[in-house]
C-alpha cells in the first residue's frame, strides 16, 4: 500500500509536488498506519493498493488496475475525488479513517 497525506488541495491526490505531505509504503496485510504528531487542520488521505510495487498507480484506458482508497470514502467518478470531498479535521486529539478500498478491473 501508498498512501499519501496532505494539506494541499493543489497537491492531492499524488503529492508528488509536495514536500510537507507524508507520504509512506507499507505491507497491506498490516491493516492499520498510525502517523503521530500531525499539526491540526484538514487533510486528505489517498491510497494505492500498489500491487506491484511499481511506486504509482496503473491504469488501462485511464482505470485504475490497482485498488485505490480515499478518506471519507467519497463517490467516485471519472478521475479522483476532489480535496474538499477527501478532507477531514485533525485536532489535539487522536482521529481515525476507515478506509474501503476501490478495485475497477
Amino acid at each position: 500500500m501508498r498512501l499519501c497525506l496532505t494539506l494541499a488541495p493543489r497537491n492531492f491526490p499524488e503529492c508528488s509536488d509536495d514536500k510537507a505531505a507524508i507520504t509512506r509504503s507499507v505491507q497491506a496485510k498490516e491493516g492499520r498506519i498510525h502517523i503521530d504528531g500531525l499539526p491540526s487542520g484538514e487533510y486528505a488521505l489517498a491510497l494505492i493498493h500498489d500491487a506491484n510495487s511499481n511506486g504509482k498507480l496503473d491504469t488501462f484506458a485511464g482505470i485504475p488496475t490497482e485498488g485505490i482508497g480515499f478518506s471519507r470514502n467519497p463517490t467516485l467518478g471519472f478521475g479522483p475525488p476532489k480535496f474538499a470531498a477527501a478532507q477531514f479535521a485533525v485536532g489535539t486529539g487522536p482521529t481515525g479513517q476507515t478506509v474501503k478500498m476501490k478495485y475497477f478491473l
